[in-house]
């Protein structure tokens, strides 16, 4: 299969968050099984110098946003077997940052999804499958819809869109949308693009995309009720036939502590002496009471709400009065910044905390540490949980989304179980399950060791959740009709050109229903 992935950000190139892991580790798993994979990301002033060295420019054209007439150069790199893209415009991705706020985003991300597109004739690239991620790529699968698909090289392209976070999605106000994209008032209804007022960009993916997924099956799950919908339920839940979960994971060869070359001693799961190492060599680093004895608790994580900070927040002094020392590090809300820094001032000795993006300390920290706490409000899927597995580093999480697909609570009647984990979203919950689990580390080594043997020894790779997306690939190219009809209202690549409709837009139906063996998405506002 030919398979295109569009994204915003992707290791080793870019990196903000767990989309990047996803996409750089998939895409080389599906090459090596002998498809042809390519990548397409923005070409960052971000991104070091010795990818951009190796980048070949292989075209550059113009991309038309409204009444502008912009840049667009692609560079290219071959990198395990995979063909990545850069998409090239200064003005757009020479900032001194990835996402801003907000101000052109509509603009930036438009145009990347524009770009991608249309380089795809000059590439003479033509993909079986589009999967598009998260919001910033939600427009491709559109826009093909609508203005691509009567064409005869785009007919018959099918889309995937992989939701990441749904509590970000690309909102911003309908007349610059459309002003920049050339999209029609008609598209602009509750059953297509507007969401309470707005242009929604991971709408756009959800309505017009062949399949849905998420990074989770629990999370799947989760976005179709109210709590965890952020107000796109109601959709989700009438694309329910077209929505999967698909677990991610891992990087095995960066995270193994048999060979990481940045952690100071290495270990297995069947001699743990290294561990013990990377345990004295982190409380040195960070300025920690050297104990051998005393177990070292990480939070590795944006500072945020979502990441349950609030929760630790509301009993630091109950969770310090335990006999323990806490490490964190991450970026984020000012607030939390605030609360380790006074903790780090009040406890000398017993917490470290570093505000910044640091791989290599994180390494050392997955190494070093004992517990990983994780009590996330929600997770899509979450990494941290596995990598800390891998490091017999013991998790312990709320249940929900993938944390809860990925960590089971040790059972004292069974012995099942590979970490510690609480069910309400509730502090003291959370306390309770840390003062439980560090009762294992003093008084029932026997079962710790097991519990770490447990999770070092699990599959955390990126093999059974490839063959699930091929899979998914393989049957959407099965079902795809052997001629895609063209969008009834289908627009030129140039926006400006777009012809209107002739039909009323109440009488205006998306593609979806044409589609044998798929059933329409109901027009219905998320809130129903």
């Amino acid at each position: 299969m030919k398979i295109l992935f569009t994204a915003s950000e992707c290791v080793p190139f870019v990196k903000t968050g767990g989309l990047a892991d996803v996409v750089g580790a998939l895409a080389p798993v599906l090459a090596a099984k002998g498809h042809d994979v390519r990548v397409m990301v923005p070409l960052y002033s971000a991104i070091p110098q010795e990818y951009v060295n190796d980048m070949q420019h292989v075209l550059d054209f113009e991309i038309e946003l409204g009444w502008r007439k912009q840049y667009c150069g692609i560079e290219a790199l071959e990198k395990d077997g995979v063909t990545y893209y850069f998409v090239d415009n200064k003005y757009y991705f020479g900032r001194s940052y990835i996402y801003g706020m907000g101000g052109d985003e509509y603009e930036r991300f438009g145009f990347f999804c524009r770009a991608c597109l249309n380089a795809l004739t000059l590439l003479q690239f033509r993909p079986d499958i589009i999967h598009a991620h998260d919001w910033q790529s939600g427009m491709i699968p559109a826009l093909l819809r609508i203005q691509y698909g009567h064409l005869p090289f785009y007919a018959g392209i099918r889309t995937v869109f992989t939701i990441h976070n749904l509590q970000y999605q690309g909102i911003f106000g309908i007349p610059e949308v459309q002003g920049i994209l050339g999209l029609g008032d008609e598209y602009f209804t509750n059953d297509k693009l507007e969401c309470y007022g707005c242009a929604n960009f991971m709408k756009a993916g959800l309505v017009y995309s062949d399949e849905i997924t998420t990074v989770s099956p629990s999370y799947a799950e989760e976005i179709q009720t109210a709590y965890y919908g952020e107000r796109m339920d109601g959709l989700l839940r009438a694309r329910h036939e077209h929505l999967s979960g698909v677990l991610n994971g891992i990087d095995v060869k960066e995270y193994d502590p048999e060979n990481d070359p940045l952690i100071p001693a290495h270990f297995t799961a069947e001699d743990l002496s290294g561990k013990a190492e990377c345990k004295r060599a982190l409380q040195e680093e960070l300025g920690l009471n050297q104990d051998p004895n005393v177990p070292v608790v990480a939070i590795i994580s944006r500072l945020s709400n979502q990441k349950g900070l609030d929760l630790v927040d509301r009993v630091i002094s109950e969770i310090m009065s335990e006999n323990l020392q806490l490490i964190v590090l991450g970026m984020g809300d000012a607030k939390y910044v605030n609360l380790f820094s006074w903790a780090e001032q009040r406890y000398p000795g017993r917490v470290a905390a570093r505000f910044r993006m640091d791989v290599p300390l994180s390494h050392r920290i997955y190494a070093g540490a004992d517990l990983f706490l994780m009590p996330s409000q929600f997770e899509p899927c979450g990494l941290s949980q596995m990598i800390s597995l891998r490091y017999g580093t013991l998790p312990v999480v709320r249940e929900t989304g993938g944390l809860r697909d990925t960590v089971l609570s040790y059972n004292d009647a069974n012995g099942a179980g590979n970490g510690f984990t609480f069910f309400n979203y509730n502090a003291h919950d959370m306390l309770y399950t840390l003062r439980r689990a560090l009762y294992f580390y003093f008084d029932q080594k026997e079962i710790w060791q097991l519990l770490q043997h447990r999770g070092m020894t699990g599959d955390y790779s990126w093999g059974h959740s490839a063959e699930m997306y091929l899979s998914l690939y393989r049957d959407m190219l099965q079902n795809a009709p052997e001629e895609a009809p063209a969008e009834e209202a289908a627009e030129t690549a140039e926006p400006e050109e777009a012809p209107v409709p002739e039909k009323k837009p109440a009488e205006s139906k998306p593609k979806a229903e044409k589609k044998p063996a798929a059933k329409k998405p109901k027009a219905k506002k998320p809130e129903a």
